[in-house]
């Protein structure tokens, strides 16, 4: 038997095919009888509706925006560019996406961004857990726009998804590599951040004392630096950690910056033994890690998650199921031995 048709379903279901186009897409009240009888036909015959037809039919084509941090964050750059050959490769599907940039560290700025947001079908956004931004996202949801939170997220908020990894198992992730690294070895570990209050870096931060106070309790743990995941601060941070504590041993750095820290630590050539675990898989960290300046690279796929972002807005935009496992980032370890 062939896929079966919207004409299937009317007849199955003894109603119009206007009948079951309203019942699929929600644009007009249905009788309950009616609607029962077309929501029966579609699971016995496994119907699948097919929504780009539907919407060139429409002449609809759907607009997302994506709002990202503004500064050099080598990582968002990447994403950018993700989203720009993920909108290429979706033109024939009429799906348009713009990037809007932000001050993502400052509640009120993000907040006023999200809130002159108009004309989009839905917004993917790497939000600052406060709440006045989730205020703004639940006044976009209020107002008919599909939200996904990208990276970080605002837990609390009535958006549609999260598309990211698990933060607090890539901290507990770190702190296992930074014990198994350091081994035996005494001394005190550092953490840079961006700013805690973005929800993947706070969730970093914490996996990663978990593990380190209770299973690597011979290694201090010094207290958090937030540098609004700026390379020059980073860099600073770095110098002055080196400086005042001749006994740093270990640095784990939660978020962006990283290009800053590599600069810094090379200018240090004596301080070679201190094990260095960054976040993303750039250029820079690449090369870094070949040569023995980091340690170790936790990673996320930021081409999955722009196609994540992108099939999830465009499934609750259709009114579509996700698919649990697909939208599912993975966190990947790098070391020099297996870059690919």
């Amino acid at each position: 038997m062939g896929k079966a048709t919207i004409e299937d379903v009317a007849a199955r279901a003894g109603v119009s095919v206007a009948t079951v186009d309203r019942v699929l897409n929600a644009r007009a009240t249905v009788r309950p009888s009616n609607l029962k009888r077309v929501e029966a036909a579609i699971r016995a015959l496994n119907y699948h509706p097919d929504r780009l037809a539907a919407r060139l039919a429409r002449g609809r084509e759907y607009r997302f925006c994506f709002v990202l941090p503004e500064g050099d964050n080598v990582f968002m750059t990447g994403l950018e560019r993700e989203i720009a050959a993920h909108t290429q490769h979706l033109a024939a599907d009429r799906v348009i996406a713009d990037v809007t940039h932000t001050d993502v560290f400052d509640a009120a700025q993000l907040a006023r961004t999200l809130d002159g947001i108009e004309g989009y079908d839905g917004v993917a956004v790497v939000a600052l857990d406060h709440p006045r931004v989730r205020e703004a996202v639940n006044g976009l949801v209020a107002r008919g726009t599909h939200v996904v939170t990208l990276v970080s997220d605002v837990p609390g908020a009535s958006h549609s998804h999260f598309v990211g990894i698990d933060n607090s198992a890539a901290g507990r992730t770190a702190a296992t590599l930074m014990g198994r690294f350091l081994g035996n070895r005494k001394g005190k570990v550092a953490v840079i951040a961006g700013a805690l209050a973005l929800r993947d870096h706070a969730e970093r931060h914490f996996g990663f004392l978990q593990v380190l106070g209770q299973e690597h309790g011979h290694l201090q743990l010094l207290p958090v630096r937030e540098e609004r995941d700026s390379s020059p601060r980073a860099a600073q941070a770095t110098r002055e950690l080196l400086k005042q504590h001749p006994d740093l041993v270990g640095l784990y750095n939660v978020g962006a910056g990283t290009d800053g820290i590599i600069t810094a630590l090379r200018e240090q050539k004596h301080r070679r033994d201190l094990v260095v675990i960054a976040h993303e898989l750039t250029e820079a960290s690449r090369a870094a890690l070949i040569d023995g300046t980091l340690s170790a690279v936790i990673a996320q796929d930021p081409g999955h998650e722009i196609r994540s972002a992108m099939r999830v807005l465009m499934a609750r935009c259709d009114r579509q199921p996700l698919i649990a496992a697909q939208e599912r980032i993975s966190i990947d370890i790098f070391l020099r031995d297996n870059l690919p």
